[in-house]
């Protein structure tokens, strides 16, 4: 589950609960889901937000003790289905926030975790624990078209490559160099600090974010357009 905390114009969304892996179900998606939406109405001129985890995991991917508590292979396979749909709205939820967003690593984030960590526009993580692993390869499962297109949209070349193809989990300071980190800390303290620091910030540039969020989905325009949420102009600049 997740908290959302307003600090003057700073949202924190934190990975909650009982589940320290904070693996991913429609509950838990939902969750962060219904967060982003409160802070999206609650949003104002220089918003900006930062998600925080706390212990190993940043996030561990799908819930799949959830997903194969049913009956048959096929009651399996829908809820895995529901939850890539729900973790499908989730990331719609981030690209469409209006602010600016920072995910503070702290831990591990697999498989499906990854996403969430990459959902954000700038992402920082600690230097001494933790890794990124797309472990499609490893669990024989083809990575949808959609989040190919979303890996492409946050990746590209030789990084893009490693990230999806060799199976690698990927610590602070190789993702600082593959240009998929933005910096990296010592600490749980260190990196939730600057985190935070980095997304208050971006808060105090004032930026109108229906502005940023739609250079956002222009920025990403190829996901975007698959997601069904393409930039569209919104205005004409004062003169």
């Amino acid at each position: 589950m997740c908290s959302l905390e307003k600090r003057g114009n700073l949202f924190i969304l934190t990975l909650t609960g009982q589940n320290v892996e904070h693996r991913l179900n429609p509950e838990v998606l939902s969750s962060i889901i219904s967060a982003l939406s409160r802070a999206k109405a609650e949003s104002t001129r220089g918003s900006a937000l930062v998600t925080v985890s706390h212990g190993k995991f940043f996030c561990n991917g799908f819930d799949l003790d959830w997903v194969n508590a049913t009956g048959s292979k096929q009651e399996a396979q829908q809820r895995f289905d529901y939850s890539l749909d729900c973790l499908t709205q989730l990331v719609q939820a981030f690209i469409s926030l209006p602010m600016p967003t920072v995910a503070a690593v702290n831990g591990h984030a697999a498989a499906a975790g990854v996403v969430i960590p990459l959902c954000h526009d700038y992402v920082v993580m600690r230097r001494d624990r933790g890794v990124l692993y797309v472990n499609d390869l490893e669990m024989g499962l083809k990575i949808p078209e959609l989040y190919m297109a979303f890996f492409r949209a946050k990746t590209s070349g030789w990084a893009l490559r490693d990230l999806v193809l060799r199976g690698l989990k990927i610590k602070g300071e190789e993702l600082l160099k593959m240009g998929i980190m933005d910096a990296v800390y010592d600490g749980e303290e260190g990196v939730i600090n600057a985190g935070m620091k980095m997304a208050d910030d971006l808060a105090r540039r004032k930026w109108d974010g229906e502005v940023y969020a739609e250079i956002r989905k222009g920025l990403y325009s190829e996901f975007c357009g698959m997601l069904g949420i393409a930039s569209k102009a919104i205005g004409t600049p004062k003169l």
